[in-house]
């Protein structure tokens, strides 16, 4: 049992740094897709405000805009893979931590034997 521990234990090491690697990369991409809908957002007030629209009318026509709408839908989907990323290593930090705690407790039963 105890060389099947350590040998989980490797594993989930490794998919951890894998998944904090992925998580960088999702990261740079929610940040792009952020800054991108931004711009398309700005861009459509500006067009709004150009053309008279009252101010109070602006913020609910641009959501409904649909390149805003397209833009504002890639940046929340790169945020639910971001966070789902997030998600996975907190399960791979749980689970070596239990691999862990198996180990310790299987080294104190042979130091009291």
């Amino acid at each position: 049992m105890k060389d099947n521990l350590y040998e989980e234990l490797a594993l989930l090491i490794n998919q951890l740094k894998s998944s904090v690697k992925v998580l960088k990369s999702n990261g740079i991409d929610l940040a792009n897709k952020e800054r991108v809908y931004k711009e398309q957002l700005r861009e459509e007030v500006t067009i709004l405000r150009e053309e008279g629209t009252p101010t109070t009318l602006i913020d609910k026509l641009v959501y409904g805009d649909p390149n805003v709408a397209e833009k504002r839908e890639q940046r929340d989907i790169a945020e639910a893979t971001y966070k789902a990323n997030l998600e996975g290593i907190n399960s791979v930090k749980l689970q070596i931590k239990v691999i862990e705690e198996l180990i310790n407790k299987d080294l104190q039963k042979k130091d009291e034997e």
